[in-house]
């Protein structure tokens, strides 16, 4: 497939006459690790976003982006697929969020529907200028998957060309609620803010910003005069240190690194000593793993797996953990989640589980102190 575009991209060339050239093979061999950029200006990531169109289809392709928001750049660019804004099967904000995802992410802005049928809720959203000139910033860069918070809200965030930051938070309730971003999460302490979706200032903020958020929507924000968050330190337990049980054991990956795999469905991994520092309670914890369990259709987790996360033998916590590519042998490193129950000092235990399904292969924790 990848000689196929490549034939036709040296066929365009030698005819002397610019062209956009978009790649189609639905994300079937990844082609964004082709790279993408040498062979096409965009190419499509995954299967079609419908029919029919749903809010299921919009989270697998967000997780299926996720790893691969780095390959953008000007050029080339990754195509999340058509717009389905004013199309039925979506609210108006899920697909107020639709649209400010697709632009963030510098995917091709392609409108499917009806504009002589349109509704005015539908042009406000396709005519928004602050939200397209994030697609169309010089710089080229998409926003990157900074935070999830499961069943709760996702934050990502990008760089701009005037040196400004963009971020997106999404709200993952089936419901409209108060939903709080805290700056830390893109890196700052404070900041001068402003919504995109309405162009209202919000001036200098600090540490967090509350809004209402409307079912699967989201605040959309363009962050400047950015003050650096303090960074955290994590002292890391690798996997295969851990405690193997019910079937979990050890595989190494490009000659390199040894994770842990088949946790989950009875297979636990279990990580002893860990340090709770001086005071113990809830610390921030950063995993490192490998989850190439992509799909192309809709499931209970699309593009994701859960693990669920018991600190000291406590209630276990669900933690959804999205691709970090379409093979397994590639690593994300970094996933951030804040777990509370530990003790001060170094007894402590982190056990890794699923009680129905299989959750990624893991490398390493890191628990910040």
């Amino acid at each position: 497939m990848n000689f196929r575009h490549e034939t036709t991209t040296h066929c365009y060339t030698a005819a002397g006459r610019p062209i956009l050239f978009s790649a189609c093979e639905w994300g079937v061999q990844d082609p964004a690790r082709w790279p993408g950029g040498s062979v096409a200006n965009s190419w499509r990531i995954s299967n079609d976003i419908g029919p029919p169109n749903s809010w299921d289809n919009i989270f697998r392709i967000m997780n299926q982006v996720v790893p691969i928001t780095g390959f953008a750049a000007p050029g080339g660019f990754n195509h999340l697929d058509m717009l389905e804004v004013g199309n039925s099967g979506l609210t108006t904000a899920e697909q107020q969020t639709h649209f400010a995802f697709w632009a963030a992410t510098k995917s091709p802005l392609i409108i499917s529907t009806d504009l002589t049928k349109a509704y005015t809720q539908t042009l406000n959203i396709l005519k928004n200028t602050r939200i397209i000139s994030l697609n169309q910033d010089a710089l080229g860069k998409s926003i990157a998957f900074k935070r999830r918070y499961t069943n709760d809200h996702d934050v990502w965030s990008g760089p701009l060309s005037d040196g400004s930051t963009v971020a997106l938070v999404i709200n993952w309730q089936d419901s409209s609620r108060s939903l709080t971003f805290n700056l830390a999460d893109v890196g700052f302490s404070s900041a001068t803010a402003t919504d995109l979706i309405t162009g209202t200032s919000l001036g200098k903020v600090t540490t967090s910003i509350t809004q209402t958020a409307a079912a699967h929507g989201s605040m959309v924000l363009k962050l400047t005069n950015g003050v650096a968050a303090p960074t955290s330190t994590f002292t890391f337990y690798p996997a295969a240190s851990g405690t193997l049980a019910g079937g979990a054991n050890t595989r190494v990956v490009n000659s390199s690194i040894t994770v842990v795999g088949f946790v989950g469905n009875g297979g636990t991994v279990t990580f002893s000593n860990v340090d709770g520092g001086a005071s113990g309670g809830t610390k921030l914890l950063s995993f490192d793993y490998i989850n190439g369990d992509f799909t192309f259709s809709n499931t209970a987790c699309s593009n994701c797996r859960n693990t669920f996360v018991s600190v000291n033998g406590g209630t276990a916590v669900q933690v959804q953990m999205p691709i970090s590519a379409q093979s397994w042998d590639i690593l994300l490193s970094g996933y951030l989640v804040s777990l509370p129950g530990f003790r001060a000092g170094k007894t402590n235990t982190i056990t890794l589980s699923n009680p129905s399904a299989f959750t990624p292969d893991f490398y390493r924790v890191g628990v910040a102190v």
